[in-house]
């Protein structure tokens, strides 16, 4: 198409099919236990911060996406059986969540598949060529955000 040769050019068509296709390679990577990319990073984050317990507002900002979409995700992991949310004593409004013990085993699982990968990608790539990419996306990300 002749689109092509502009795609072939653009950051942003690159990062934007490099997410999709990376969050479907998680998404086959979680199969096993019928996870998708955010619901893993969620525990991943969750078994991270115990013994503190989370709200669905932090996983939001730290994931850089909606209430919304956790507050999905949330949904999904408490049917699940992996975690629970609890209303937060300091305000009624908000919840505060924990992993069950499912929920920890699953996490510890997600962890393992997401340094696999990383390490996949480190010997493919290079650390150094992944840590300069990463610098570079984290610039253009800031252009966008600034304006």
């Amino acid at each position: 198409m002749r689109i092509d040769a502009f795609l072939n050019e653009s950051p942003m068509f690159a990062v934007n099919r490099a997410a999709r296709r990376f969050e479907s390679l998680t998404t086959q990577v979680l199969a096993d236990d019928s996870l998708g990319f955010l619901e893993g990073l969620v525990l991943a984050a969750m078994f991270f911060e115990a013994p503190l317990l989370v709200k669905p507002s932090q996983l939001a900002a730290t994931f850089a996406t909606t209430r919304g979409n956790v507050s999905h995700c949330v949904s999904s992991l408490e049917a699940k059986g992996l975690l629970q949310r609890k209303i937060d004593p300091a305000d009624a409004r908000a919840y505060l969540l924990t992993l069950k013990p499912q929920g920890k085993k699953c996490a510890l699982r997600v962890i393992g598949a997401f340094d696999r990968l990383q390490k996949e990608f480190e010997n493919e790539v290079g650390k150094a060529s992944l840590s300069e990419m990463l610098k570079t996306i984290r610039k253009l990300e800031a252009l966008f955000t600034t304006q």
